[in-house]
């Protein structure tokens, strides 16, 4: 039994099998992109181990299709069964061992830069500094308690958890958070209690002017999904207050749109944070893109915008930035450096790319990617090229012996004193025959 298992993992025929699935995977999710944009897709996919698929409107799904993560893993076992059934180790295989070892390398980091890498994005203004990177595609509710002078303490809840709706509660905080209603994607309004009485708002803060309706998901590479909620902050009192927080009033550019749109309508709600008290302590209610933050910090000494002379046709985009580390030992380090494009900053395990700005170019909007196996595509294609020329020169080397002779003489065996007597008397046995028939040639010529 486990030998025909092992006989089937180490197949041709699942290797075919496994390479048709990925082709209808990999059709099948470049269609899907239309509707579900290039990340959803990409999760749904390639980063599952199965595709799953469910009527619309229902809530539950099943499994149609074998995923990314599942390919991948049952390819790579099949190639370590296959070496074990059918190659074996000799100093003329080992071109072909390195290659093979290369390409499994490829596939396991692959699989661990699924797993590990994180982009995000860095938006400075000129003279600014920050510590922290933000995503462009996550977001969390935050909690911050501003009542130690030196340091905010920062609880943050995932929207994967305010989805659900419900009561949140934590062990640092006096009160509970109820979330009464979560819009993946929203758009901003001005409250209208007489035309839409149901719109959700808050009794506190920037949720008495301004309200939020749902919105379809985007699935653009151009255009951001801005998820908004109406939460309820509850004490053993009972409702202390509620609050409307979104990205749109957390993102610069997306709350200057706001204040543009509706202006003196807001009544000044967006020139302060939203603030509450609970048990004596303090306490800031906001909804932001999800931060990631850095033990050092970058700031933005210079941004700059080359054009062709004479034309708007750009030329170059690059950041001056300083880095500063506190915590390098007694002596902070602090040095310029300038990120343009293919010059990327390096540092702290995380690269700095320039990304992208903003009108006016006195923003510089820098792409910040975390991937600890960022080396392994680079080692395997050396270890794959290196195994390929090893197989290469073998191959060549026997090619040239055998071409050559390989430098030996060849030698014809003596022969045995009966085969000697044999054709010697083969050969006098074709002279007497061809005797007679010279005789009567001669008659003829003499008549």
């Amino acid at each position: 039994m486990l030998k025909q298992l092992f006989s089937f993992i180490s197949s041709l025929k699942l290797t075919v099998a496994c390479l048709s699935c990925a082709l209808v995977l990999v059709f099948a999710g470049t269609i899907a992109q239309v509707n579900l944009g290039l990340w959803d897709a990409q999760k749904q996919y390639f980063q599952s181990s199965f595709v799953m698929w469910g009527p619309a409107g229902s809530s539950w799904k099943i499994p149609v299709w074998p995923g990314g993560y599942l390919l991948g893993w049952v390819l790579l076992i099949n190639l370590i069964a296959a070496h074990i059934a059918r190659f074996k180790f000799t100093p003329k295989k080992t071109g072909i061992f390195l290659t093979h070892a290369g390409l499994i390398l490829l596939l396991v980091g692959q699989f661990l830069t699924e797993l590990f890498q994180v982009e995000t994005a860095m938006r400075l203004e000129e003279g600014e500094a920050k510590n922290y990177s933000e995503s462009s595609r996550d977001a969390e509710l935050t909690i911050i308690n501003v009542n130690t002078a030196d340091v905010d303490e920062v609880i943050a809840i995932p929207l994967a958890r305010l989805a659900h709706k419900g009561e949140i509660r934590h062990e640092k905080l006096p009160f509970s958070i109820r979330v009464k209603e979560f819009y993946p994607n929203s758009d901003p309004k001005l409250v209208a209690p007489v035309a839409d009485p149901n719109a959700p708002r808050g009794t506190h803060g920037v949720g008495t002017r301004l309200t939020f309706a749902p919105l379809p998901k985007t699935a653009k590479m151009d255009e951001a999904n801005f998820p908004s909620a109406q939460i309820e902050i509850v004490t053993d009192k009972g409702v202390e207050s509620t609050w409307m927080v979104s990205n749109w009033l957390s993102i610069p550019g997306a709350a200057r749109m706001i204040q543009r749109q509706f202006g003196t309508m807001l009544g000044g709600v967006m020139d302060k944070p939203q603030e509450f008290s609970v048990a004596g302590q303090t306490f800031q209610l906001a909804m932001r893109p999800t931060r990631h933050y850095k033990p050092y910090s970058i700031s933005l000494a210079d941004f700059s915008h080359d054009r062709y002379k004479g034309t708007e046709i750009p030329k170059n985009f690059s950041s001056l930035v300083k880095v500063r580390n506190p915590s390098t030992g007694p002596v902070q380090e602090e040095r310029e450096v300038l990120i343009y494009m293919n010059k990327p900053l390096r540092y702290g395990g995380e690269t700095y790319y320039q990304g992208s700005f903003e009108p006016g170019d006195t923003v510089s909007i820098l792409q910040v990617v975390r991937n600890p196996v960022w080396l392994t595509p680079y080692i395997s294609c050396i270890v794959v090229s290196l195994g390929l020329i090893i197989q290469f020169v073998i191959h060549l080397v026997g090619f040239t012996r055998k071409s050559s002779g390989g430098g030996t003489v060849s030698k014809q065996a003596p022969q045995s004193k009966k085969t000697n007597a044999r054709k010697g008397r083969e050969t006098v046995d074709e002279s007497a025959q061809a005797a007679p028939a010279m005789h009567r040639a001669a008659q003829r010529r003499t008549t």
